[in-house]
């Protein structure tokens, strides 16, 4: 699955994402507090008890303003992969689990690259497996074993209550890019907002097979939910084709409306698209 080709690959992405981007991942801002760090954030007023070495002397000899310098002090970046692991990844050719798992394999090694932190979280209707919190390129043969390794599993999906799970336990706040085909309509946005809430920074990465997007069907057919198990015999016609395809462009659109309404970042990639074509479009739109 994750060859020398594949790692020559990853390498290439991230020597571009640093080129790119100054070394931030997909552009994204690292974490600023304010602290007694070097670089200067902004005054506010000088309050007693404050000390002394932090006073502006150059304002207050120019205008007798008692004003407190702050500083901002970078802090290591946080990154978290929500990896949908439920049945309905597991469809589409080429396969869309394997398409997700190499996406991810490809955010997390730049990711590594930049000396970020990163941890892997595969999901279902609850958090299956966890790759803890690891830092440097030292660790990507782990990752990469760890990915590999993943099967698909649960009945269902279920981001809301995932979400509340994973920001119990999350070592600190961070970016949080969510690597899923989103078939969990209403629980996706649940989940979400409560990741917003709890001020994680989330970014949606959705992805989709072909097959799903037009089928290609004609006739009896016997349809099955892969993650309930449910089966339905249904005659396909064409003008059934056409209001499918009309359905799954308004779902689409509507998740791109959703994330556009509250500023999140969405990347839409079919898993018959190569997976660094995919990065390197992540990379245009953030610029």
């Amino acid at each position: 699955m994750f060859d020398s080709e594949f790692l020559k690959r990853l390498e290439y992405l991230s020597l571009l994402s640093k080129r790119v981007f100054n070394g931030q991942l997909l552009a994204q801002r690292r974490s600023k507090q304010l602290g007694g760090g070097v670089e200067f954030a902004d005054h506010r007023d000088y309050l007693h008890g404050d000390d002394l070495r932090y006073l502006d002397w150059n304002v207050y000899a120019r205008h007798g303003d008692l004003l407190l310098k702050r500083f901002q002090e970078e802090q290591d970046l946080y990154v978290y992969l929500l990896l949908d692991v439920s049945e309905s990844m597991n469809t589409g050719e080429p396969n869309k689990f394997l398409f997700a798992r190499q996406l991810a394999a490809a955010l997390a090694y730049i990711a590594l690259a930049d000396l970020d932190r990163v941890s892997i979280v595969a999901y279902a209707d609850e958090i299956v497996d966890t790759l803890p919190i690891m830092r440097g390129k030292d660790n990507v043969l782990g990752l990469l074993r760890f990915l590999e390794n993943l099967k698909t599993s649960g009945r269902s999906t279920d981001l809301a209550a995932v979400a509340s799970q994973f920001g119990r336990q999350a070592p600190r706040r961070g970016i949080v890019l969510i690597l899923s085909d989103l078939f969990d309509q209403d629980g996706f946005r649940s989940g979400i907002d409560r990741l917003r809430h709890q001020r994680f920074d989330p970014s949606v990465l959705q992805v989709h097979s072909a097959q799903e997007a037009d089928p290609g069907l004609l006739g009896d057919v016997q349809l099955e939910d892969v993650e309930t198990g449910a089966q339905r015999l249904v005659t396909i016609t064409e003008s059934k084709r056409e209001a499918y395809r009309r359905r799954f462009a308004a779902f689409n659109a509507d998740v791109q409306q959703y994330c556009r309404t509250y500023g999140l970042s969405h990347t839409r990639a079919c898993s018959d698209v190569p997976f660094d074509a995919v990065l390197l479009k992540m990379m245009q739109a953030s610029i």
